[in-house]
């Protein structure tokens, strides 16, 4: 792999010249106000954290300041149903490489289902198998995303992809993402799945309380709880549900 192509996004850093109320929302999350600059590996780079830490507000500033819309989509798809995205991509200053991708795409879960009604609407659907994607369950429309609309060369942003996929389409869907890797593409993930989260060598960044920090990935909650939890469910279970 030619790792000099990427990667296309370096990194995502806060204006220091920008006037900002770290009181107001999304500055008063932890990981928004000690956001400072991320910078991003050329294949995989993970967001993750709690529900409510900062990391898909973060993935949504990049978006926006790349161009997309807030629903997601290519960045000639431009709809937002509900103007509920915050100013931090005005603030947000990105530096990227010489080389710029071929494709790109930023997938939002919870609103998929928006862009997949706006290209019925217009019967754009040679990218994603020339079929309805509301035609498909959820989980085989995204894997269409995957192995028919991305064309590789591309920057893919994704919140929580695995929102859709069982653990056996999460497997297909880390084949699928190496293949793009191996064709030059560069992804940005936010997720909660230990699956995705296994991909060889990428960088996983922990969103909570004290800021964004580096982790391996043995370290994450996701592995800890999810290995503790299949190894010893009986006993968890017992823990769990106690009768009152």
């Amino acid at each position: 792999m030619n790792l000099a192509a990427k990667p296309y996004l370096q990194t995502a850093c806060i204006d220091p010249d920008a006037a900002i109320d770290f009181d107001a929302y999304p500055y008063n999350i932890a990981a928004v106000g000690e956001l400072g600059c991320i910078e991003f590996h050329p294949d995989v780079t993970f967001f993750v954290g709690e529900n409510g830490a900062g990391k898909s507000t973060v993935l949504e500033a990049i978006a926006l300041a790349l161009g997309y819309s807030p629903e997601g989509g290519t960045k000639n798809f431009q709809l937002s149903t509900a103007r509920s995205e915050s100013s931090l991509h005005r603030v947000l200053r990105l530096a990227r490489s010489f080389r710029k991708p071929r494709d790109g795409y930023f997938l939002r879960a919870e609103s998929f289902y928006n862009v997949a009604t706006f290209m019925d609407q217009v019967g754009y659907l040679d990218g994603y198998g020339g079929k309805s994607l509301h035609a498909r369950s959820h989980g085989e429309a995204f894997m269409t995303l995957l192995t028919h609309k991305l064309r590789g060369g591309g920057l893919y942003l994704m919140d929580e992809p695995e929102a859709a996929l069982s653990p056996n389409r999460q497997l297909a869907a880390l084949s699928a993402i190496h293949q793009l890797v191996q064709d030059q593409s560069q992804f940005i993930i936010a997720t909660h799945s230990p699956i995705l989260l296994s991909y060889p060598n990428a960088k996983i960044l922990l969103f909570d309380g004290s800021g964004i920090t580096e982790v391996a990935y043995e370290d994450t909650e996701h592995y800890f709880v999810t290995r503790d939890y299949l190894n010893n469910y009986p006993r968890r279970l017992e823990q769990l549900l106690v009768d009152e």
